[in-house]
């Protein structure tokens, strides 16, 4: 696994996106604070700025580098989520503005994947995590359902040993600027 991270980090040092495992599904990856691997993202998908992406954390205490404020119910909700759950805060910063929701929000989720945490961590980053599908189509559920052309866009496809992964996207909360909640996903 060693060798694979030290890989990946030189793809996304050089601005590269890659397609890797994460602790839900297959997902497209870059360096989340380089705006034009951000924006080739949104090419490869062929995504709508509008529909903005997910970032990866290793570990909750950072959430405060990049949401201007963590409202206390946040951390009842990720010390107590069974499964992957990205949290929707009002107000993102330190990120590029592609990265950013129109309405100044951002998707972040704190993976608890082996792989995933390593990463983040010798990076020193936070890293993008969308799923690897052109959008408006299904998100692959195993790597056979990856489109031919999502594979040949990406600059790296991560090799891991065979694990058992969730396979199913992660929940979704919006937490809203006085601290409400709203579930986008189950």
């Amino acid at each position: 696994m060693q060798e694979e991270i030290n890989k990946v980090i030189t793809i996304l040092e050089n601005g590269g996106i890659i397609l890797y495992p994460t602790d839900t599904i297959w997902g497209l990856g870059c360096d989340a604070k380089n705006e034009v691997a951000v924006q080739r993202i949104y090419e490869i998908k062929k995504r709508v700025h509008s529909k903005s992406l997910i970032i990866l954390l290793d570990d909750d205490r950072k959430l405060n580098r990049f949401v201007r404020e963590v409202p206390e119910v946040v951390w009842d909700i990720l010390d107590y989520s069974i499964k992957p759950t990205t949290v929707i805060y009002p107000e993102a910063i330190n990120l590029p503005k592609n990265l950013v929701a129109s309405d100044g929000s951002i998707a972040i989720r704190i993976t608890k994947d082996d792989f995933c945490r390593k990463l983040i961590q010798r990076f020193k980053s936070p890293i993008v995590s969308t799923s690897a599908n052109i959008a408006g189509s299904s998100a692959p559920k195993d790597f056979k359902d990856i489109a031919p052309e999502i594979l040949k866009a990406v600059d790296h496809v991560v090799h891991l040993p065979a694990s058992e992964k969730n396979n199913e996207p992660s929940s979704i909360i919006k937490i809203g600027p006085k601290g409400e909640l709203d579930i986008i996903r189950k």
